[in-house]
């Protein structure tokens, strides 16, 4: 056969390079292309077998006949020409898609335990981009966004290639392609009849069918979620509250909601971890004790887990369950009567935020009821950054006694204080200083110098692991420490966490539960919630009560709402 017969029949292992080059070399041409056609089935089965969470990527996964190969095989074999190749293209470039849909499921299994939602998590990128660019700087982003838009552009190209390579190999040897499509369906169906399993994987693979079928549903239910929740918030028992009835058992008490960044139930019940944490609870029970200080504490189940903490600030704040970025969007533009948003209708606080980790225009957060919000800008820090965080806690708290709580003559507060210490990537960590040490913050040049470098960290899981916990400890350090120094019969503290860290720390199926407490010197406030059943203390027993977060706002409205006879007087200052 000549080359231009070799050519037009579509033959890839002869047609691979220039004639002059094939004739020069013919049995190195006949094994570049059994190569590249060895590398496109390869391509086409890793996208077919792929799955889409890092822990079931086994080499038992890859072992395993896929049933889209088998069907997308048989169409091919029965095209004709010119739809044979529109198909296969177009083919090649969907196993493209799902390959990248696939990588990004892996990507948010292994951040926020969860797979990537096509409707609703595209706007996460420009949040993904920012933590990247905190993190590794801007060279480092740049280079990262780089290097994404190249894989996806040469997944999709390469997979279209590989596509049409093997669609022209089907024709060439079509008899032959048709008895093994043939025989590998028989097998496959004997497979699934058998249940024939490899290290626990089924022989007989549909997984790339399941997936798209998943996300159809999935697009269904959020594009049907936005309807329903639309319900769920026109409903609202406290809407119509007088502002006189509202939070009548803290009238006269400071009032801090204190947010601890992916403090979970893992940070004190996993045995890596617990017995360290567990140590500096149990001392801050024990201090706060002696400074007339009682504390109760169980557990949340967040909205959330590995990230979007304004996800479980929301379901706090809001009483509605904020599991999704269109939620967020819907609840934060809305009416919506937020916990601090009844103090502020209360009329009997100035209500403030210290939000270190807002870095630029915050309209969300208008929702939220407060007089002023103090973002990293407005926090007068002329310290480091220690990586995300932009600002440390210690600093935060720092601030927000100088800037609101020592106001001679003031009115009571309410406060909600997002600590950022404990975000990943947990390194460098500040440390606890005297709190006259503080002033500007400059003093935290040297230990962001000294602190562990996040790149070497995250090279070993068990130190990344160590980090997060030492994390912990200093924010839950810093937020005893203030209430021992600054707090007096008026503080009452309620702290907790947004959500679990990424599961390189918790491992798989941790839950979503976070730790809450609540601090108070007033034992009135601590007899308001004695029927919660909450363990005394700081730190939650494994028995500890488990409420959904978005329960907690109208627990405790009820709870420190008006009770039969006299409503408390405003505490005198």
């Amino acid at each position: 056969m000549g080359h231009q017969e070799a050519a037009a029949s579509g033959d890839p292992d002869q047609a691979v390079a220039g004639s002059g080059w094939r004739d020069k070399h013919p049995a190195a041409a006949r094994t570049v292309a059994r190569v590249t056609t060895a590398l496109a089935v390869v391509l086409v089965l890793f996208a077919l077998l792929l799955p889409n969470e890092l822990t079931r990527i086994t080499p038992s996964a890859f072992v395993r006949i896929p049933v889209e190969g088998i069907f997308g095989a048989a169409v091919l074999l029965v095209l004709p020409p010119k739809a044979r190749r529109v198909v296969a293209v177009l083919a090649g470039a969907g196993l493209g898609l799902l390959t990248i849909l696939k990588l990004l499921d892996i990507g948010f299994y292994w951040s926020l335990d969860r797979p990537f939602d096509l409707v609703l998590d595209w706007i996460l990128f420009d949040d993904a981009e920012a933590f990247l660019r905190d993190s590794v700087g801007q060279a480092g982003a740049i280079g990262a966004v780089i290097g994404i838009v190249v894989l996806v552009l040469a997944l999709l190209v390469l997979m279209a290639l590989a596509v049409v390579r093997l669609s022209r190999l089907l024709v060439r040897h079509s008899a032959t392609a048709t008895r093994t499509t043939l025989v590998l369906g028989t097998v496959w169906i004997a497979c699934v009849a058998l249940g024939v399993q490899i290290a626990g994987a089924p022989v007989a693979s549909r997984s790339t069918a399941t997936l798209v079928q998943d996300r159809a549903h999935q697009v269904r239910a959020s594009l049907k979620d936005e309807r329903e929740f639309a319900k769920l918030t026109a409903v609202d028992d406290f809407r119509d509250t007088p502002a006189d009835q509202l939070l009548t058992g803290l009238r006269g008490k400071d009032v801090i909601f204190a947010f601890v960044e992916s403090y979970g139930r893992s940070a004190v019940q996993d045995p890596q971890m617990a017995s360290q944490v567990g140590a500096v609870l149990a001392d801050g029970t024990s201090r706060l004790r002696a400074a007339g200080f009682s504390s109760r504490s169980g557990f949340l189940t967040s909205p959330t887990a590995g990230g979007g903490s304004w996800l479980a600030h929301s379901t706090l704040m809001s009483g509605l369950w904020i599991n999704n970025q269109q939620r967020y969007t819907s609840v934060t533009s809305s009416d919506r009567l937020t916990l601090t948003g009844a103090f502020q209708r209360a009329s009997a606080w100035r209500t403030v935020g210290i939000m270190p980790g807002v870095t630029r225009a915050w309209p969300e957060g208008q929702i939220y009821g407060f007089d002023e919000i103090y973002d990293s800008r407005q926090l007068g820090y002329n310290g480091p950054k220690f990586s995300w965080a932009p600002v440390p806690d210690q600093y935060s708290l720092s601030a927000f006694e100088r800037l609101e709580n020592s106001k001679p003559g003031r009115e009571p507060l309410m406060s909600e204080i997002i600590l950022v210490s404990s975000h990943n990537p947990w390194a460098p960590i500040p440390k606890m200083i005297g709190w006259d040490e503080v002033g500007d913050g400059s003093v935290y040049d040297a230990m962001s110098e000294e602190g562990k470098d996040p790149k070497e960290v995250w090279k070993d899981a068990d130190q990344v692991r160590t980090e997060y916990r030492r994390s912990i400890e200093y924010s839950v350090n810093s937020l005893i420490s203030w209430v021992e120094k600054y707090g007096d019969d008026n503080t009452v503290l309620v702290f907790l966490g947004d959500h679990q860290p990424a599961p390189i720390v918790t491992g798989d199926d941790a839950g979503r539960d976070v730790p809450i407490a609540i601090v108070a010197h007033d034992p009135a406030v601590m007899e308001r919630i004695s029927g919660w059943g909450w363990h005394e203390g700081l730190k939650p027993g494994p028995k500890a009560p488990v409420w959904r977060m978005d329960t907690f706002r109208d627990r405790f409205l009820t709870a420190y709402g008006p009770r039969p006879g006299p409503a408390p007087s405003p505490s005198a200052r």
